[in-house]
């Protein structure tokens, strides 16, 4: 399965997964049978509240799943519109996120969600609406 997990900072299956989706500087694709990564910058980081491009920053790429520790009702919808399923986790760095979704631990967002699970102020204190 090819997953997309937004990171801080590029360190392989050890960065550090990003609370809020759109506003993440990196977003890190893994192959979660080979463990196999690579890392894409969010091109669309900074944008309008409700404005977020997901997709933008992933062009190209085969996506089966998106793993965050949050994100807001509008990327959540391009993202299931675009049939990419979208997990929460509350994982700290992207090893211990893929064990767990690999283990069929992790559950999949839905609209009461959306938004509701941003960790403000672990992060750089970024708001709602900004992923």
């Amino acid at each position: 399965m090819k997953v997309c997990i937004p990171v801080e900072e590029d360190r392989g299956l050890e960065s550090p997964v990003c609370a809020h989706f759109g506003s993440a500087p990196f977003f890190l694709i893994v192959d979660s049978e080979s463990g196999e990564c690579r890392t894409r910058p969010n091109v669309n980081r900074h944008h309008g509240h409700g404005m977020c491009m997901p997709l933008s920053s992933l062009q190209g790429e085969q996506i089966d799943a998106v793993v965050v520790g949050g994100i807001g009702m509008g990327a959540l919808a391009k993202l299931r519109n675009a049939g990419i399923e979208v997990f929460l986790s509350r994982h700290t760095t992207v090893s211990e996120t893929i064990s767990s979704l690999k283990a069929g631990a992790l559950q999949k967002v839905d609209e009461r969600q959306a938004c509701a699970h941003h960790r403000h102020g672990a992060q750089g204190g970024n708001r709602c609406g900004n992923s």
